[in-house]
């Protein structure tokens, strides 16, 4: 893991990823790995075991494609409506600690703050009125506007084109390493990695990017010491 120091007087902007950056990933993981084959299984008459099976080959095909990311491609090759599925699990959604103290820190600062997501528009609408998260962003971007996942290199150049900022004085948050690299590649200023994407699982070790746990500990000390320790009625 790389040393974090971050020069905020540097920063005019932030982006930041949803699913393992601000939300706990545990609820995607849960649906992918578990609900959702669990509902193939019963829709197919198989075990939950022939379910992984048969699932797996396509989630290996597809991983690193926007079919990844879209709930309308998985509804067509399962045949259940997972937009509905993620509608229903809504409860199971939650925002990681610190989340929105972070989030309200930026916006107190006055910098633009971005959300810029692989989720598919099924899946971070609901999420976003879920968890109320969405007040604290100026723009929600997700790649499925673009027709391409955020770790395509050719998504970065698009959302410039698109919505100018200056990758330069920028600042990046995610969970996924193939995101990560393509943000760097960009030329983005500091691009962190999210060690901690789900509050079930431990965290993992991350090298070549500067990381953290969780959000807040990239706000400077005395923004973070205020948000500890709120002043007395």
């Amino acid at each position: 893991m790389t040393a974090l120091t971050i020069d905020w007087s540097a920063i005019d902007q932030v982006l930041l990823d949803m699913d393992g950056t601000i939300l706990d990933l545990a609820f995607d993981n849960h649906f992918w790995l578990e609900l959702l084959p669990q509902r193939y299984a019963d829709l197919q008459g198989i075990s939950f075991a022939e379910s992984l099976a048969r699932m797996e080959p396509e989630f290996q095909a597809t991983r690193g494609t926007l079919n990844w990311y879209c709930l309308d491609y998985w509804s067509r090759w399962t045949g259940l409506d997972v937009i509905a599925m993620k509608t229903e699990m809504q409860h199971r959604m939650q925002v990681l600690p610190g989340s929105e103290d972070f989030l309200a820190a930026v916006r107190t600062s006055g910098r633009p703050l971005w959300l810029v997501t692989n989720a598919h528009p099924g899946s971070w609408t609901v999420k976003l009125a879920k968890t109320g998260i969405g007040q604290y962003f100026d723009r929600v971007i997700s790649s499925h506007d673009f027709g391409m996942p955020k770790e395509d290199a050719r998504f970065w150049p698009l959302l410039q084109e698109r919505y100018p900022f200056d990758p330069a004085r920028s600042l990046f948050a995610d969970d996924s390493l193939p995101v990560l690299h393509a943000a760097r590649d960009h030329g983005i200023r500091e691009v962190i990695a999210m060690l901690h994407p789900d509050s079930t699982a431990a965290p993992r070790v991350i090298d070549g990017f500067p990381a953290v746990n969780r959000l807040p500990e990239l706000l400077p000390v005395p923004l973070r010491q205020l948000s500890e320790n709120p002043a007395k009625p």
